[in-house]
């Protein structure tokens, strides 16, 4: 039976993380609420299980969809660990990384480049730098301020000394305080997120590195098992990973004909972010490599309403890489404003995160794009997408100046 006429009874999922510290249980938590929702509107049931035994995060989805009966076994591959360490820093460090990814994007001419793609995800990553910079203004206010009352009372240089002592104090907790509020403004967590890849110009750190090898190994392991489908999930900097840990997957030759299905959907990537940098050479090999296999299928998934993506922008070809040979990915758009209701859309299209990862989450009015069939319904995903168009309005326009794949 070929992989288009495979009708999926058991499935093995794994689900690649962005660039969150948050532990797996938040996806969790999403998956079952946002399926429930999802399995309302559609008319299907889905319902979610603990993982049974020990191993890394994940948990079991039993479904009927189409009336057909389908067991998933979902499993999150951790490295928030990673995102921990990386966001380990304090104020005077942060500011300090601020201008070193600032440097990295803007001397590379890489941040230019990027703007000829999509305006969005660039504004969102001007953002921290302007949010911390105006943090900084609004603490030397303060010190001022301070410095400025206890000139006032005539207390000649010993008042100067002691004002802005004061003043410096009173600056440290402005900035303490916006810095605690992150989980409000972002700032300091998107600022953390541009530089994990601009700190190494685009390369991978060695313990990142490390991380995607046992990724592979789980995902090998699971072409060995008696499933009828392995589905890889990138959503954001996952995006990205995926791309490498699956070439690295097939390059190990674990990938058998007789074995299942092996899929990939990227939702929401970022890929030009690192792909544009100077030494992001092996992630670009990893793009031009994917991009001419016959498996997996890749599908990825944007939508011009998530500002936090680089919408419908291929990301082999933009990235200058794409072979003459191409096939893959099919790009098109979960077209945020026809799949969600227009009361929904007006509730969402300011909470520009939240929309980052509407993806994962249920459409009130779907189309083809049901993140909870793909992950839990009786199709794999080329047969679920076979003959699907790929979007009129997409970019394939190779605009990156750094296209060496070799180091």
């Amino acid at each position: 039976m070929s992989d288009q006429d495979k009708s999926v009874t058991k499935r093995r999922v794994f689900y690649i993380p962005g660039y969150d510290p948050f532990h797996p249980r938040r996806y969790r938590e999403l998956y079952r609420k946002e399926s429930a929702l999802q399995a309302e509107i559609s008319s299907y049931e889905i319902g979610l299980k603990p993982k049974q035994g020990k191993g890394p995060y994940g948990w079991h989805v039993s479904a009927t969809i189409e009336g057909m009966s389908v067991e998933s076994e979902v499993e999150v591959l951790y490295w928030a660990d990673l995102v921990k360490t990386s966001m380990n820093m304090g104020i005077a460090a942060t500011y300090g990384v601020m201008a070193r990814t600032a440097w990295t994007y803007i001397g590379s001419g890489a941040l230019w480049r990027l703007m000829r793609l999509r305006k969005g995800p660039v504004i969102a990553a001007f953002y921290p730098v302007g949010f911390l910079l105006l943090q900084a203004f609004l603490a030397w206010l303060v010190a001022y301020g301070i410095a400025q009352l206890f000139q006032m009372f005539g207390l000649g240089f010993i008042g100067t000394i002691v004002g802005w002592g004061l003043g410096a104090c009173a600056a440290y907790g402005v900035l303490e305080w916006f810095r605690r509020k992150d989980n409000k403004f972002f700032a300091y967590y998107l600022m953390h997120d541009y530089a994990y890849s601009a700190h190494t110009n685009g390369a991978n750190p060695p313990e990142l590195e490390g991380r995607m090898s046992e990724f592979v190994a789980r995902i090998s392991d699971a072409l060995d098992a008696d499933v009828d489908e392995v589905l890889i999930v990138g959503h954001s900097s996952g995006a990205h990973l995926g791309v490498s840990v699956l070439a690295d997957v097939i390059r190990s030759g674990r990938l058998r004909e007789d074995g299942p299905t092996l899929s990939f959907l990227t939702l929401g990537q970022v890929v030009p972010m690192v792909s544009f940098l100077p030494d992001a050479w092996r992630l670009r090999a990893d793009l031009a490599f994917l991009a001419v296999q016959n498996s997996p299928f890749w599908v990825d998934v944007t939508a011009p309403g998530d500002g936090c993506a680089f919408a419908l922008c291929d990301p082999v070809n933009v990235s200058g890489v794409a072979p003459a040979d191409k096939s893959q990915p099919l790009v098109f758009s979960a077209a945020f404003t026809q799949t969600l209701s227009p009361e929904r859309w007006n509730a969402l299209k300011r909470r520009f995160f939240r929309l980052h990862f509407q993806y994962l989450c249920a459409f009130d009015r779907p189309k083809d794009y049901d993140y909870f069939q793909i992950t839990a319904g009786p199709k794999t995903l080329i047969e679920r997408y076979k003959g699907r168009p790929a979007s009129k309005s997409r970019i394939e326009t190779p605009v990156n100046r750094y296209t060496r794949v070799g180091p």
